[in-house]
Order: structure tokens, then C-alpha cells, then sequence
């Protein structure tokens, strides 16, 4: 499912090389965020201590560390912050990102299997060995003459032969434009991951910094909880396509195993493969509402329905543009015959 080429490798790595190169901004933000954070932990010791001295109370000195370790988290944010959680978080990624490389590069050996068997089969039936030959096309021509009916077999053939590779071009066309699609969406989804990422990333001394404050101690759990989750959307994306390409290795394997059969017609219009391009498009729109089931962020629903949204449009274009191109060939190949 995921036949990336290396342009496609190239823009998603161009994503991971633009985070890493964001993450000093996260250090000019944090200038920011002390003075922030400063005046707020002056108001949240000096209020609890006068609210201790005015009930004649003791000071219960343990809450009132918590604005400074906000602090030192502030200080040292690219390092104690993002780097704690992106050193757990990442060896996840590489996990799923090693799965699908070879979950791809499976499909792809027994695509290459399925590919030959098929063309082994195709010449085996003397009827149909000059569409993909043209040593037997050339070899049919030299055995006719030049009578009537000789000249209406060759006028036949070489219509059978045109609109074959007509045939193939255009699904051939079709795949490339699904494809397209899927990348597309995959990489739609990598970049919003991106720049949601950096966002957070950037502003998240200030959130830190808010954090201090009475009333606003929601905003730290919601700051990490977003960002895992949007962390998340990677690996989540990496295991449906591997799902999605699983699937196909087992419908791969059964087509080469029903090819050994000498009498085994084999399909070469490529629907299963067309259906599932379609529901890898839509599928990668459900990933954001996938990542929120694992941790919980508020305020990320929104977009999940968006998203969902959308990929709904997206699949019910792709399927409008199958059924149009399948028309469309069916339309010529009457005409033609």
C-alpha cells in the first residue's frame, strides 16, 4: 500500500529535520516565559503564606515548591521537557516506522511475483500471448497470408492488442492518480503533526508559565496530554498502513498461489488494489480521532471531526473518479468493438 518513492521519503524527512531546527525558538520563548512564571510564583507563595499567617496556621512549605519546578522546567525546557518526553515517545515511532518498511518491502517482492506469474500465464493461452508479447504478435503475423480472412484476423489482433495497452495505460494512469491521493494524505496529516508540534513545542514555557497561576493549573495537563497525542498521529498513520499492506501481502500470496494452477484466468484490473487506495485515503483522515482514544486532549475533537470530515469528501471523489474512469474505458471498448 505504501509505495513511497524517494521523493515522498524526502518530504517526509524534510518535516522531521524542520522540528528539530524550530526547537531553539522554544529557548527565546522561555526568556519570556520566567518573567511570566516569576511574577506568578511571587503572587502564589506570597498569597498562600499571608492565607496561613492570617489563620494562624503553619506554612505547608511542600505546595509551595510547585511554582519552582515549573521554573526549572522553564529553564531547561528543550532538554527536561521535550526531551524526556520525545526520548519515550520515539523509539514508538521507530518502532512502527521499522514495521512498515517491512510490511512494504514485502508487498513489493510479491508484487513483483504476482506481476510475472501473470505474464507467464497470459503466454501460455496462444489467444491472448500476443497482447503481452510482441515476439508472439510478430510470430501470429508471419504464420497468416494474405487472403481476406488472414487480413481480418490481423485487423482483429491488432485492435485486441490497441485497446489492450489502452486498457493498461489508463488503469495504469488511475493507480498513479490514488496513489497520489494516499500520499497526499498521509503527508496532509504529517504536516499538520508538524506544525501542531512546533506550535506547542514553541509556546509551551508560556503554557508552563500560565500554569503557575490559580486557575490556570489545567493548562499543564493539557499542554502534555495534546502534544502526546498529537505525537501519536506518526505512529498510529504507520501501523494502519501497515495493516492496509498486510492485507494485501495476503491477497498477493493468494493470487500466486491460484496462479500455479495453469487454468487460473488472473484479474488485471486491479480493483481490490483501487478499493483499498480508497479506504487508505479515508482512513488516514480517522487518525487524529484514533491518537484521542490512546490519551485523552481536549479541544481536539473539533478537528477530528473535520478531519473525518473530510476524508469522507476525499474517498467519495476517489470512488466518483473510479466509477467515471471505469465508464469511460467501458464506453471506448463498446465503441471499438
Amino acid at each position: 500500500m505504501l509505495l513511497l518513492s524517494i521523493d515522498w521519503t524526502n518530504l517526509h524527512e524534510l518535516l522531521r529535520s524542520l522540528y528539530d531546527e524550530m526547537m531553539p525558538l522554544c529557548e527565546d520563548m522561555a526568556s519570556v516565559a520566567k518573567g511570566v512564571a516569576g511574577l506568578g510564583a511571587l503572587f502564589y507563595v506570597a498569597y498562600r503564606v499571608w492565607q496561613s499567617l492570617a489563620r494562624a496556621e503553619p506554612i505547608d512549605v511542600f505546595p509551595l515548591f510547585r511554582p519552582f519546578v515549573l521554573g526549572l522546567c522553564i529553564m531547561f525546557f528543550p532538554t527536561m521537557v521535550l526531551g524526556t518526553i520525545n526520548g519515550i515517545l520515539s523509539p514508538v515511532c521507530k518502532a512502527t516506522s521499522s514495521l512498515v518498511e517491512q510490511q512494504t518491502f514485502d508487498m513489493r517482492k510479491y508484487q513483483e511475483e504476482k506481476d510475472r506469474l501473470k505474464r507467464e500465464a497470459m503466454l501460455r493461452d496462444p489467444a491472448k500471448a500476443f497482447l503481452v508479447s510482441d515476439e508472439a504478435y510478430d510470430k501470429r503475423l508471419d504464420e497468416l497470408g494474405w487472403s481476406l480472412g488472414d487480413m481480418d484476423t490481423m485487423i482483429n489482433m491488432y485492435g485486441q492488442k490497441k485497446i489492450y495497452e489502452l486498457g493498461e495505460k489508463i488503469r495504469g494512469w488511475f493507480r498513479e492518480l490514488l496513489e497520489l491521493f494516499f500520499q497526499a494524505a498521509s503527508l496532509l496529516i504529517d504536516t499538520l503533526r508538524t506544525f501542531f508540534l512546533i506550535v506547542l513545542s514553541i509556546l509551551g514555557p508560556v503554557s508552563f508559565a500560565l500554569a503557575v497561576y490559580d486557575g490556570f493549573q489545567s493548562t499543564l495537563t493539557t499542554w502534555l496530554s495534546r502534544y502526546i497525542c498529537i505525537y501519536l498521529w506518526l505512529p498510529v498513520s504507520d501501523l494502519f498502513g501497515a495493516v492496509l499492506s498486510r492485507i494485501q501481502i495476503l491477497m498477493l500470496q493468494q493470487d500466486i498461489e491460484n496462479m500455479q494452477d495453469p487454468a487460473f484466468i488472473p484479474d488485471s484490473s486491479g480493483k481490490v488494489y483501487c478499493i483499498f487506495m480508497i479506504i487508505g485515503i479515508i482512513g488516514y483522515f480517522c487518525v487524529p480521532t484514533v491518537s484521542s482514544w490512546i490519551i485523552q486532549a481536549g479541544g481536539a475533537g473539533a478537528y477530528g471531526q473535520k478531519a473525518n470530515g473530510a476524508g469522507k469528501m476525499a474517498g467519495n471523489g476517489a470512488a466518483a473518479v473510479g466509477g467515471a474512469a471505469g465508464g469511460a474505458i467501458a464506453g471506448r471498448i463498446r465503441k471499438m468493438f
